[in-house]
């Protein structure tokens, strides 16, 4: 399968970027120029920025017709960041970071100053429903400051549309009614909605079942009747990442390998970061490329930061404690299961395939 390495020039942090110039609030990447371009030829008084999670450009074109909605206003493709996961993707779309700057790199993290590995969006100890503390520990180390929050300091106003933090709804329709909400007020207005699928759908069903062909249809349905009803609006759709349907490997059941490792892996299933015992290194190294190596591409802790996976910037002071000793990046269908315990799903993400790292960015301004 073909290797797609992060263009941290034209990806979700620079999408954010070109909000952040709009708005004319400082910003520390490059922008991306359609975006730009499109805002000073309208100059709109709201921008609303839609993402829906796991919206692969691949899958976009595989699953919508030519003259859907979504794909007749398909610009063309950009990059997703490194790992190509929600936590390291959203939260660059919300910050204007790159996931070396803002940290959240993967759905479980180690966090070398509690020296536990957490889920980062649930605040559990991975794998597990068990709360790691009473406190957020993600936000106490890698708090930051978001887009809505930076763009209302300033002149104009913003706001979050989301189930994880912001104004709240319970299905597509009230979404987009709290979005028209929203760009009905006063002055110059950028929206931020958040939405789970097609990426929870895929999770359970696969990408190509009927559930998850549903799910593509139905978020292309409903943006194309909000678009009827806004005006003087920028809608911008992206997505966070793609998918792909995928095979577990359960670490566990290769007994010499698994004695290498020092505790359990981390970062993402499909760009997963291993913890291995002092001395064992070379042991480890040969095992895995002996039973995985024609499906991961295996880097150093050093490789993955010279070769600048997670984006270049003013690293997070967090950063490299939270890498583990090797990464192994998926090229094909598989991924990483520590042991019985571990998730165990039809369709996953977080690798360097094009299926995962290609996002679709779609425009259209309604007068």
């Amino acid at each position: 399968m073909k290797e797609t390495f992060p263009d941290y020039n034209d990806c979700l942090t620079n999408v954010a970027c070109s909000i952040l110039k709009y708005f004319e609030v400082d910003y520390k990447h490059n922008t991306i120029s359609d975006i730009d371009n499109m805002l000073e030829e309208y100059n709109p008084k709201n921008v609303v920025l839609i993402l829906y999670d796991g919206m692969g450009y691949n899958l976009l074109n595989r699953i919508l017709k030519e003259d859907d909605f979504l794909r007749a206003n398909t610009i063309r493709s950009i990059s997703s960041v490194c790992p190509s996961t929600t936590t390291a993707a959203t939260t660059s779309i919300l910050s204007g970071m790159n996931p070396s700057e803002h940290n959240w790199l993967g759905w479980d993290m180690y966090i070398k100053e509690e020296n536990k590995i957490i889920t980062m969006f649930l605040n559990t100890f991975k794998d597990t429903y068990v709360q790691a503390a009473p406190y957020n520990i993600a936000n106490k180390y890698y708090g930051y400051k978001n887009l809505i929050e930076q763009i209302n300091e300033g002149k104009y106003s913003a706001s979050i549309v989301s189930n994880h933090g912001g104004i709240k709804y319970k299905d597509i329709d009230e979404m987009h009614e709290k979005i028209l909400e929203e760009t009905s007020k006063e002055g110059r207005r950028y929206v931020y909605a958040y939405y789970e699928d097609p990426d929870s759908t895929m999770h359970e069903h696969g990408t190509d079942s009927k559930e998850s062909i549903d799910a593509f249809n139905l978020v292309n349905k409903k943006t194309e009747e909000l678009s009827r009803k806004l005006k003087d609006t920028l809608l911008i759709v992206i997505a966070d990442h793609g998918h792909m349907n995928s095979t577990p490997i359960t670490l566990s059941e290769y007994k010499d390998i698994f004695d290498t490792l020092d505790g359990d892996v981390s970062i993402e299933s499909r760009f997963c970061s291993f913890k291995i015992k002092e001395g064992r290194e070379e042991e480890f190294v040969r095992l895995f490329k002996k039973y995985f190596g024609e499906w991961f591409v295996l880097k150093t802790k050093e490789e993955i930061i010279r070769e600048f996976w997670f984006g270049r910037g003013d690293y997070n002071k967090y950063y490299r404690a939270t890498l583990g000793d090797y990464f192994a990046l998926a090229i094909s269908d598989k991924y990483f299961r520590y042991n019985e315990n571990s998730v165990n799903l039809k369709s996953m993400h977080a690798g360097i395939t094009e299926d995962e790292m290609r996002i679709p960015l779609i425009m259209k301004y309604i007068a």
